[in-house]
């Protein structure tokens, strides 16, 4: 098993009102990852997530698909900084920015 790393992922296309956040964190949840999920104003869904490198790989290659409503365009994923999660434990949805 590697390292725990941190990871922000920004997936941009319908990905609002289509279950794509409650999809993300059950799927991130079935991987053992700890983090968030959130929409953004502009349209967008950000994750920040935190777990061994190959589960955020996985949920990255999941991201883009994304739940069968969905029509996923684009989805980054940079560095992250673990200490925006705190002593957060499991996986959660939080309010919009």
């Amino acid at each position: 098993m590697s390292e725990a790393v941190c990871r922000n992922l920004r997936i941009h296309g319908r990905v609002q009102g289509v279950g794509y956040r409650w999809s993300l964190s059950a799927e991130a949840e079935r991987l053992g990852l700890t983090g968030w999920v959130r929409n953004r104003r502009d349209g967008s869904v950000e994750a920040l997530v935190s777990g061994p490198t190959e589960a955020i790989d996985a949920l990255v290659v999941w991201a883009r698909r994304g739940p069968s409503m969905a029509r996923v365009d684009s989805v980054a994923c940079n560095e992250g900084n673990a200490g925006e999660l705190g002593r957060r434990s499991g996986f959660v949805q939080i309010a919009t920015r």
